[in-house]
């Protein structure tokens, strides 16, 4: 295999399908066990395949490509696509996740992305690099042979086992199927994939299949064939097949155009890859490598571990490296880099391409394609200078938020620990006694964790099967808190494992979770994401203070641990109401606008208008559905979900949306234009000019498009709400200097629209009236049709008292 591809030496980039890898490995190997008694068969056979990829292969570039265990476009397209897969093994799914620690210690980049497969990745990969470097595609799975182009694309794949492999480039394509590497989508289209549940053309199998595209090609082309008058005689004749199955494809027409659509692997993921300025074997750490291995009990492949990178079988790492050697590694290490200039490159970045959230330094470099990252600093400000507004958004808004993120973090929020021993306490008490009704209902004791054992519990044992039962991503029956929510009326111990679910997750996530993390005067320092979401809003980690629930009252009992220090008071100032008051600004609908000016309840208002009632006849009821209308217009929620989420008919839901629309006309008007200013440009963008790109508006799959159109809907509107609550931040940060109240004034929170400082005492109220007048004129100067952005303001002890 080395000598067939050493004839051609060109640099060659090597791409791991990561999972197909695994899985083969996984079921070609006995499982094995580490010294700490956890699965390594999968991994044994991930490091042993690693090894002769490399052998073989001769790489000069590696990187691995990851499926992430969440839906993905076509999982949005087709709820049942790889719906008959069954749910991953525990070993396994633990193997896949621990695949990371080789890949690691062996110095492989590994590229993964929300919403899209690995294939998808591996498709980009390849289209963006062939011709520049020789590409092989590693995997077990056949899909990508559809990638294969000449020897420019090649696909090295197990023919069975872990040693028996095979290098496919156009003419071995051709050979084992009759036709190149770009039909294969078609003949998805027709034969159907069972290991991805993609249904075909029922009736018409493998055989057929692959004479039907033989002979015709593109699924497009054949349709036309069968559609011209004789053509189910005709192409039944010319393939050699029976007619039956000719009319079957025709009779099938989009079940087969749906199929190729599944089928098809994206070349246009949104990542960064930029071809390594250095070998990986020069990265390669082989004492992490060997650590690695004796870890999992691999002393076995230690020598096969040398070898591959050039050292002698015998010799272990740094024997013969000199003094002269180490220090050169030494010098080569990337400079240290001002943590104020690596997040105003990352905002930048992230500016120019939304998709890129939270970009890491190597994101940076490969997007610049630039090795030093003053060079890649100096591209993205020549590039967002050829932005206009959006260079404006990073101007006024991004660049001067990056100091005021820095010191909320470093001044962190002070928690009181007593108050979460208390609520552990009492919280491990309930979930006990929660824990207790549970088995008691179900008969026995079994794992409420496991999504797996819930599923017999419930769908078998109980027989609570919800209507339309979806599955997850893995084929398993999804057990997710809005399929449970479907059967909570028909047994009482729903509802108990949906409560045992917030309550552990409190528990686990803040209450036991916020301890460690505190500093030794008991503050924590979560991390607040400035370029953490596409649409422009912060996000929050370690932990995610945003999950804490608003309106419960376990989630308030967490707040009361977030305190005000002596002398101090935590003052919350929080947007009202702030989407639906931008949903009247960027749309000018006249009649949203008069209620906001008015200062009525919008909710009530929009409920007397879809329901023809006078506003003092609204009730609760009435309410309610307004205030999920009013909300779900503007996520783009179409009538199924209306229907879900109302517990409405069909019908019922129709007549509300057609209701709201002839309402609001111009609110419907300006939500089409936003949809269709997308298409034509691939971008929305903010009352401020930050854009979110859509590229999937180009797609000529139909799903796709149809999920860009849902989520450019609502870009806007988030976005300017994003954009907003940081200018608070920034012009709240200024004020306070220009006051000489610096050391009075703290922003220690922004959790969604809510700014929590902690202020002197002596001035809560002359500085929360200051810092909300900021906020609320963050808008002077643009055209608000009248409509006033209001905040509101609370003070107090702690985060949970507020008044």
């Amino acid at each position: 295999m080395a000598r067939q591809l050493t004839s051609k030496r060109r640099k060659r980039l090597v791409l791991l399908d990561t999972h197909a890898i695994i899985h083969r490995a996984y079921h070609a190997l006995p499982e094995f066990t580490g010294p700490d008694g956890r699965p390594t068969g999968a991994l044994y056979g991930l490091v042993a395949m690693l090894i002769k990829m490399v052998n073989d292969l001769e790489p000069d570039y590696i990187a691995a490509c990851y499926d992430l265990p969440v839906p993905t476009v076509r999982h949005e397209a087709y709820e049942a696509y790889k719906g008959t897969r069954a749910a991953l093994d525990d070993a396994l799914a633990e193997q896949i996740e621990r695949s990371r620690e080789v890949f690691k210690a062996f110095s492989i980049p590994v590229y993964e992305k929300p919403g899209f497969e690995a294939d998808d990745l591996l498709g980009t990969i390849a289209r963006e690099t062939k011709g520049k470097v020789d590409v092989v595609i590693a995997s077990g799975d056949m899909d990508t042979l559809q990638l294969v182009d000449d020897d420019r694309v090649r696909v090295y794949t197990l023919k069975k086992g872990l040693n028996d492999t095979i290098l496919y480039d156009e003419e071995k394509v051709e050979e084992r199927f009759g036709f190149g590497p770009a039909l294969i989508p078609d003949l998805k289209s027709i034969m159907g994939d069972p290991s991805d549940n993609i249904k075909g053309v029922p009736g018409v199998g493998e055989g057929s299949a692959l004479k039907l595209v033989a002979s015709y090609g593109a699924l497009e082309k054949l349709l036309a064939a069968l559609k011209k008058k004789g053509g189910v005689e005709a192409v039944a004749a010319k393939a050699g097949i029976q007619k039956r199955y000719a009319q079957l494809v025709l009779d099938h027409e989009e079940d087969a155009r749906f199929s190729k659509a599944l089928a098809t692997i994206r070349t246009d993921a949104p990542i960064a890859f930029a071809i390594p300025a250095t070998p990986w074997q020069e990265h390669a750490d082989l004492v992490a490598i060997l650590a690695l291995l004796d870890s999992m009990g691999f002393r076995s492949l230690r020598d096969r571990a040398k070898k591959a990178l050039g050292a002698a079988a015998g010799e272990e790492p740094g024997e013969s490296a000199s003094e002269d050697e180490a220090d050169e590694r030494a010098v080569a290490k990337r400079p240290a880099i001002a943590p104020e200039r690596l997040a105003e490159a990352k905002a930048m970045l992230w500016l120019i391409s939304s998709d890129f959230t939270n970009p890491s330094l190597d994101d940076i470099l490969a997007f610049t394609k630039q090795s030093e990252f003053d060079a890649a600093y100096a591209a993205l400000e020549a590039e967002i200078a050829k932005l206009g507004r959006v260079r404006e958004v990073y101007e006024a808004i991004e660049k001067p938020l990056v100091p005021v993120i820095a010191r909320m973090e470093a001044r962190g929020v002070l928690v009181d620990p007593a108050i979460l021993a208390r609520l552990a306490h009492e919280y491990a008490r309930e979930l006990a006694k929660i824990e207790e009704a549970i088995f008691k209902a179900a008969g026995h004791p079994f794992n409420i964790s496991s999504p797996k054992q819930m599923g017999v519990v419930l769908f078998d044992e109980l027989g609570l099967v919800p209507d339309r039962q979806k599955r997850t991503a893995g084929g398993q029956r999804s057990t997710r808190e809005s399929e449970l929510e479907k059967i909570r009326e028909l047994h009482p111990i729903v509802g108990d494992i949906l409560e045992y679910r917030e309550l552990k997750k409190l528990l686990s996530t803040y209450i036991e979770n916020l301890p460690p993390l505190l500093d030794s005067e008991h503050r924590l320092h979560a991390e607040f994401i400035q370029t953490g979401t596409s649409t422009g809003r912060l996000a929050s980690a370690s932990p995610n203070l945003q999950n804490i629930p608003l309106h419960s009252a376990r989630g308030q009992a967490i707040r009361h641990a977030f305190v005000a220090p002596p002398g101090f008071a935590l003052v919350a100032l929080d947007y009202s109401q702030i989407e639906l008051r931008l949903a009247a600004i960027l749309s000018g609908d006249e009649k949203l606008c008069d209620i906001f000016r008015a200062g009525r309840d919008v909710h009530r208002e929009v409920a007397a208008m879809v329901f023809s009632v006078a506003p003092e006849a609204v009730d609760r009821e009435m309410r309610r559905r307004a205030k999920v209308i009013n909300f779900g217009i503007l996520y783009g929620m179409g009538v199924n979900a209306l229907r879900q989420q109302l517990g409405s008919t069909t019908a019922e839901a129709h007549t509300f949306l057609d209701d709201y629309f002839r309402t609001f006309t111009r609110l419907a008007e300006y939500l089409e234009e936003t949809k269709g200013f997308a298409r034509k440009y691939g971008y929305t963008e903010t009352l401020f000019g930050r854009r979110r790109q859509f590229p999937e508006m180009k797609s000529p799959l139909p799903y796709v498009r149809a999920q860009a159109e849902r989520m450019a809907i609502n870009a806007p509107i988030q976005g300017t709400e994003g954009d907003i609550i940081k200018l608070a931040m920034v012009a709240g940060d200024a004020m306070l200097e220009r006051a000489g109240a610096a050391e009075d004034a703290h922003l220690v929170l922004s959790v969604h629209d809510e700014l929590v400082y902690e202020i002197r005492s002596t001035r809560v109220d002359e500085l929360s009236a200051r810092i909300k007048r900021v906020m609320e004129s963050v808008l002077d100067g643009h055209d608000t049709h009248g409509v006033p952005i209001e905040a509101t303001m609370k003070a107090g002890p702690d985060w949970g008292s507020l008044e």
